[in-house]
């Protein structure tokens, strides 16, 4: 059974006649890396909006261990089983890096054993920040240690699905490649991990790359 399975699913704009997706069909599974392509307008960010339930379906349905995901809050759905990575990081550029995860861990809701500013902590040195890097504020941090930083924030408080918007795509091959391999290690773990990527080195190094094309 897939952990995420799109059945026909169509998205158009508000007051548009035009679907930007046009009856999708994907599965997703656990412990792998997925790769979205396909030229722009084709409906690859639109599809991690869709994914992420921070967009409404126009048609079809899209089922989280065969649950209609219609079913469950939206909130609830984003904050439990959803870590997103955006593009231009989002990061609270006022908060340091440490602030930041632990501020994803509050608004997660759940309950931690550990203290959280520990967990961050530890977290953030997994993803290669140091403690004094976490204790820098975003603005005095490169792109690719933000990049780390998102990426901690997404996985803090352990959703099972990963999605990430052009993650590589300021950063430079090595920094690339280590980005890549952070990604290899969560879905070492068992996550799903969603990227929408123009990087044919990112599609590479997945396991199943989908093509998007406009509707």
């Amino acid at each position: 059974m897939s952990k995420l399975k799109l059945n026909n699913v169509s998205y158009r704009y508000e007051k548009s006649s035009e679907n930007v997706l046009d009856n999708v069909c994907m599965d997703f599974d656990a412990g792998k890396i997925y790769t979205i392509v396909g030229k722009s307008g084709a409906g690859k960010t639109t599809l991690l909006s869709v994914l992420s339930s921070l967009a409404r379906l126009t048609g079809g349905e899209i089922l989280l261990d065969d649950q209609n995901v219609a079913k469950i809050d939206r909130y609830r759905f984003r904050s439990k089983y959803v870590g997103v990575i955006f593009q231009s990081f989002n990061l609270l550029t006022h908060l340091t890096a440490l602030e930041n995860v632990v501020l994803s861990m509050d608004i997660s809701g759940k309950s931690f054993d550990t203290p959280k500013k520990e967990l961050a902590l530890e977290l953030l040195g997994k993803v290669g920040l140091s403690a004094d890097e976490a204790k820098r504020r975003v603005l005095k941090l490169s792109g690719g240690q933000q990049q780390r930083c998102a990426i901690a924030r997404a996985v803090i408080s352990h959703p099972s699905m990963i999605l990430a918007d052009e993650p590589t795509g300021n950063l430079d091959a090595e920094t690339q490649d280590e980005i890549i391999g952070l990604f290899k290690m969560l879905a070492s773990e068992g996550k799903c991990v969603i990227i929408v990527t123009h990087s044919a080195d990112v599609a590479a190094a997945s396991d199943v790359t989908y093509e998007l094309k406009k509707a």
